[in-house]
C-alpha cells in the first residue's frame, strides 16, 4: 500500500458515489491536494475507438500500449486471460499523490466511507463490514450504530469534505 492515505467510496449502484466523489475531489485539488482515483468496473473497458492506431496494435498483440500526448496519457495493459491485478497491485503503479480515493473494491481491508440511499432499495454495507468508518446518507441514523461509526448527512457535501480533511488530517499525523 502506499505511504499516503487510502479510503474506499463503496455503495451500491445508483447511490451517488460518483457525484460524491466529484465534488470531493474538485474540492480536494481546489485546495492544492493532489488526488489520485481507482475506479474499478466489473465492465469490459473501452478506452479508444477500435479504429485507432493504439487500438489497432493492442489488438495486434501487443500488452501494453501508452498513449501519451501533450495534455495526458493513457496506458493500456491487456490481461489475456491473467488475473485481474489486486488493489495493492493497482495502487503501486500510480503515481505520487497526498490521497488516494478507490471507488469498488468493496471487499478489500481499507477504510472505506459507504454512501447509503434509502430509496435504492438495498441493504446498507457497513452492518457487515467493519472496515466502513463513516456513513454518508440522506436518511437520519438508525438506532444501535455501532462505537466509532460516524453519520453524515450526503445532503450536506461540505460536511462529508470537513470529515475527509480531518481523516486525512489524522492520518497523516499517524
Amino acid at each position: 500500500m502506499p505511504a499516503h492515505p487510502v479510503l474506499g467510496v463503496i455503495g451500491r449502484s445508483g447511490s451517488g458515489k460518483t457525484t460524491l466523489l466529484e465534488y470531493v475531489v474538485q474540492q480536494l485539488a481546489a485546495r492544492g491536494l493532489r488526488v489520485n482515483l481507482v475506479k474499478h468496473s466489473h465492465h469490459d473497458l473501452s478506452l479508444e475507438p477500435p479504429q485507432k492506431d493504439s487500438a489497432r496494435l493492442r489488438l495486434a498483440g501487443a500488452a501494453e500500449v501508452l498513449v501519451a500526448s501533450p495534455y495526458r496519457y493513457a496506458i493500456v495493459h491487456e490481461l489475456r486471460g491473467a488475473p485481474e491485478p489486486t488493489l495493492a497491485q493497482q495502487l503501486a503503479r500510480m503515481g505520487p499523490a497526498d490521497l488516494t480515493l478507490v471507488e469498488g473494491f468493496k471487499q478489500d481491508p481499507i477504510p472505506k466511507l459507504e454512501v447509503f440511499r434509502v430509496e435504492v432499495g438495498q441493504m446498507p454495507l457497513y452492518p457487515h463490514d467493519l472496515h466502513v468508518i463513516a456513513v454518508a446518507s440522506d436518511s437520519p441514523a438508525p438506532d444501535g450504530l455501532r462505537e466509532g461509526l460516524v453519520w453524515l448527512d450526503l445532503n450536506a457535501c461540505e460536511d462529508v469534505l470537513a470529515w475527509l480533511l480531518q481523516w486525512h488530517t489524522d492520518r497523516l499525523a499517524k
